[in-house]
C-alpha cells in the first residue's frame, strides 16, 4: 500500500531535482572501470539491495570491470524456464506486476484513479490496441535487467521517444498523471501470425540507457538508422536489450492476439513478483 501523502512529497522532490543531470553522472559512474571503487560500488549495491548473485555466470564482484557489466550480468543457463506451450505469452524480464488488464476506450491503467491513453504512451497511432490487453512490470534495482523476447514475432518498429526522467517506483506511478507516456521511453512493436504487440521500455531517474541489439544504446540517432525499412525475426525467449539501472517494461496486445491466444491475464495482486519466463495469461 503507497502511502500518498509521502509519495506527494517524494514526487515534491523530484520536480526540484536536476534529473537529467544525475541520470548523466550516474550513466558516466556506471560505464566508468573505477577498479577498486567499482567494486566497492558493486558490494555496496549487493548489500543494501540484496542481490542474489549466484543465479549469474559470474558470481564475484570484483570481476566486473564496469558497474554497468554487473548491472546487467548474464544469467546461468536453467536460471530462469519458460512455459512448455511454444506459443504462450511469458514475461520479458523480471519484476512486479504493477498493474494489469484491458485497454478500454483506448485507456490503460496507471494506478488508483490514474489512467492514460495508449496513444500517448506510443507517441502515435494505437488502434490497433483498442480492446486489447496490457500489463506494466516494475523492475527493482535487485531484479535481472535484462528483457527478452514474450512471443515469437518479428520486429516491424523500434524507435525512442524523449521524455521526463522521474522515477517509476510505485510512490511515483500512484501521484504523477501519465507517467509512463511522459518519461523517455524506447518503443518496440512486433508482428505475429495472431496480431500484434508492442513492448515498451520506460526509461526514469538514474537509468544511464536503454539499449538493444539492434542499436547499441538507443538514441535518436541510433534509433532512426534503424528504421530504414528493416525488419528481424525473434524467437521467444531472445535476448531483446537491458536497461542500465532499473525501469519498467509495459506489454501491449492488441485484441486479436488476446483473442487468439484465448487467455486473459493471470490475476494477480499489485506488486506480485515475476520472474522471466513465467506466464502472463491463464485459461
Amino acid at each position: 500500500m503507497v502511502d500518498l501523502a509521502r509519495a506527494q512529497r517524494f514526487l515534491w522532490f523530484q520536480h526540484r531535482l536536476p534529473k537529467a543531470l544525475l541520470t548523466r553522472l550516474a550513466g558516466a559512474f556506471a560505464r566508468w572501470e573505477g577498479g577498486w571503487l567499482t567494486t566497492l560500488a558493486i558490494r555496496a549495491f549487493i548489500t543494501v539491495f540484496k542481490v542474489d548473485l549466484s543465479e549469474a555466470v559470474e558470481t564475484r564482484p570484483e570481476a566486473f570491470l564496469r558497474f554497468n557489466a554487473f548491472f546487467t550480468r548474464d544469467l546461468k543457463p536453467g536460471a530462469r524456464s519458460w512455459p512448455e506451450n511454444p506459443a504462450e505469452l511469458a514475461s520479458p524480464c523480471d519484476g512486479a506486476l504493477s498493474a494489469q488488464g484491458p485497454i478500454r476506450a483506448g485507456q490503460l491503467f496507471q494506478a488508483k484513479g490514474i489512467d492514460y491513453s495508449a496513444a500517448a504512451l506510443l507517441a502515435g497511432d494505437a488502434m490497433a490496441y483498442n480492446d486489447g490487453a496490457f500489463a506494466t512490470i516494475y523492475l527493482a534495482p535487485r531484479d535481472y535487467h535484462q528483457i527478452h523476447m514474450p512471443h515469437a514475432g518479428t520486429l516491424t518498429d523500434l524507435r525512442y521517444v524523449p521524455g521526463d526522467l522521474f522515477s517509476v517506483n510505485p510512490a511515483t506511478a500512484a501521484t504523477r498523471p501519465g507517467l509512463f507516456a511522459r518519461n523517455e521511453r524506447v518503443i518496440l512493436e512486433f508482428e505475429t501470425p495472431g496480431g500484434p504487440f508492442a513492448l515498451v521500455l520506460v526509461g526514469a531517474l538514474i537509468v544511464g540507457a536503454m539499449r538493444t541489439r539492434w542499436t547499441g544504446r538507443v538514441t535518436a540517432e541510433s534509433a532512426a538508422a534503424w528504421r530504414q525499412g528493416e525488419r528481424a525475426e525473434v524467437a521467444r525467449g531472445e535476448a531483446l536489450g537491458a536497461f542500465e539501472l532499473g525501469s519498467t517494461v509495459i506489454v501491449l496486445l492488441s485484441e486479436r492476439l488476446r483473442s487468439t491466444l484465448g487467455k486473459d491475464w493471470q490475476p494477480r495482486d499489485p506488486g506480485a513478483p515475476l520472474r522471466l519466463g513465467d506466464a502472463l495469461l491463464a485459461r
